[in-house]
């Protein structure tokens, strides 16, 4: 990315290695997985501190405040992720901190914020709703009000996350979306000129994935900045009505397309992923594989992003979703020798021809010729696993 548009968008790639250096004695590097079946390696944030990425962001965001010497307390709307990331980065330096979260909100979520000593205030049905009565309050009381994805903080730590991937070369790269600030992050960290120094990695994609009716990042980037209620879906980590402006900036300059995957598409791919790669992933974990089987590419990541959810719908969505059952792989076959030709090899790298007597029981003793009768061969044919 040109210097001339770096600091126009207000956050850059050196903001992201910056964080990367600040976040490296709290959060550990997150592992990767090869999901075979789908064909895309995994960034596993479900995994992260608090179940997810949102945690790099918020703690970035904090320290950033400790060094300008800023000690007020800090609020935030969150669906939940964010709020946890909040909560335990708070806990860990000592800040006072309160969340906004809907009613709403998943058990498992509220019950996480809270474990960390964080004040949870539930307001409203969705994130908007929240986000409102969270900015209200700041201006009453003289909070710091934390975005969870319009802050520049918050965007370089969640571009922590490119950097980790970085590492792979990969082609594609899928992010789901919601306000923006993990697709901001890490187009970013990938696609900056400054940071790459190969044409290579400059040429990695950046895809983004929503919901179908959670989509107003999409309709944004084609300039459609109508407001929207968005739909009920599984993925309420990103039912944002309102994208974020600083978000929306940087991937209209750095996101290649954005897919739009229908509800059914994400809920099989969470159950997927949970019975053939034992991933549990939440629904915007999902999104980004779901949204991946669209896409073409060598080396394909998706971002599993979050991985909180709750046991009772993962136990609904296990009894009520039936996955397609995946495309067996092509069985090799060898044409039959010809003329003098050698026989073809069998499993075990033995001539064919040997199999059958070799498959035989051993003997123990040598037979009478008046009790010998030839066995009958047995045909053993190897399934190849679906």
């Amino acid at each position: 990315m040109e210097k001339a548009v770096a600091s126009d968008l207000m956050v850059t790639a050196s903001d992201v290695l910056v964080a990367q250096a600040r976040l490296r004695r709290y959060l550990d590097v997150t592992p990767t997985h090869y999901a075979e079946r789908f064909g895309c390696w995994l960034k596993l944030e479900n995994l992260q501190r608090t179940g997810s990425y949102k945690v790099r962001g918020a703690l970035n965001a904090l320290l950033v405040a400790r060094e300008r010497g800023d000690e007020r307390t800090v609020i935030a709307a969150s669906a939940g992720n964010h709020a946890q990331g909040l909560a335990w980065a708070a806990y860990r330096l000592g800040v006072p901190a309160i969340t906004v979260m809907p009613r709403n909100a998943p058990e498992t979520k509220i019950a996480g914020v809270a474990h960390w000593g964080a004040t949870v205030r539930l307001h409203g049905d969705s994130y908007d709703e929240a986000k409102a009565f969270a900015t209200e309050l700041a201006a009453q009381h003289d909070y710091r009000l934390l975005s969870a994805f319009d802050d520049r903080d918050v965007i370089a730590g969640q571009g922590t996350v490119g950097l980790e991937i970085a590492a792979m070369s990969p082609d594609v790269v899928l992010v789901p979306i919601g306000g923006g600030g993990l697709a901001a992050g890490v187009a970013l960290a990938l696609k900056s000129a400054c940071l790459s120094g190969t044409q290579a990695r400059r040429r990695v994609r950046i895809i983004g994935a929503q919901v179908e009716g959670v989509d107003s990042m999409a309709r944004a980037l084609r300039g459609d900045h109508g407001l929207r209620e968005p739909a009920m879906t599984l993925a309420d980590g990103v039912r944002v009505k309102q994208p974020g402006a600083l978000t929306q900036r940087i991937l209209a300059e750095l996101l290649d397309d954005v897919i739009i995957v229908r509800e059914a598409e994400l809920r099989e791919t969470l159950v997927r992923l949970a019975l053939e790669e034992h991933v549990i992933a939440e629904g915007a974990g999902a999104l980004a594989l779901a949204a991946g089987k669209r896409v073409a590419g060598k080396r394909k990541c998706a971002v599993v992003s979050g991985g909180n959810l709750d046991a009772a719908v993962l136990a609904q969505l296990l009894s009520d979703v039936r996955p397609r059952s995946p495309r067996r792989p092509r069985r090799r076959t060898r044409e039959a020798p010809k003329g003098n030709a050698p026989q073809a090899d069998g499993p075990l790298g033995l001539p064919a021809a040997l199999l059958p007597a070799l498959l035989q029981p051993p003997r123990l003793s040598r037979p009478s010729p008046t009790s010998h009768k030839p066995s009958a061969q047995r045909v053993i044919a190897e399934e190849v696993p679906a």
